[in-house]
């Protein structure tokens, strides 16, 4: 496992080998059938919030459900996006998973433990809805009385 930023490089499981998963990736399966195409792997120095809020939209335009991960700081960033999501109505909260990782750290020439959190979401009902809402706007500012 390689850090970059706060962003590790795993391989990914689908939904429902999750906790078949070990700290290495591995699953119980064939990795290349398991790879997920819905996974945002966040990072909080790369790419700013909003970001993350759209591209969550979009793959939720393609899948019935999203995983948000991040490790360390970027923590915060998932929740806040989560909550985004939530609040104004595009998902509900599926399940939330934490753990910590070990990595190593180069510089220090030792494994350092990292805070993992996934948070996999899926479309709320009103999903569609909202986004033709929001793309018939297009750009226009609503006035909401």
């Amino acid at each position: 496992m390689t850090i970059e930023g706060e962003t590790a490089v795993i391989k990914q499981a689908s939904i429902g080998n999750i906790g078949d998963v070990n700290m290495n990736g591995n699953g119980n399966g064939n990795s290349n059938e398991n790879i997920m195409k819905n996974r945002i792997q966040v990072s909080n120095t790369k790419k700013p919030l909003f970001f993350y809020v759209n591209l969550a939209k979009r793959y939720l335009q393609q899948h019935q459900e999203i995983e948000l991960s991040a490790l360390g700081m970027a923590i915060t960033t998932v929740v806040t996006i989560a909550e985004i999501l939530k609040n104004n109505g595009f998902v509900n909260e599926k399940s939330i998973l934490t753990s910590t990782v070990g990595t190593k750290d180069v510089a220090k020439g030792r494994t350092v433990q990292k805070a993992r959190i996934e948070i996999v979401l899926e479309k709320s009902e009103k999903f569609d809805s909202l986004m033709s809402a929001s793309q018939n706007a297009n750009g226009k500012v609503e006035n909401k009385q």
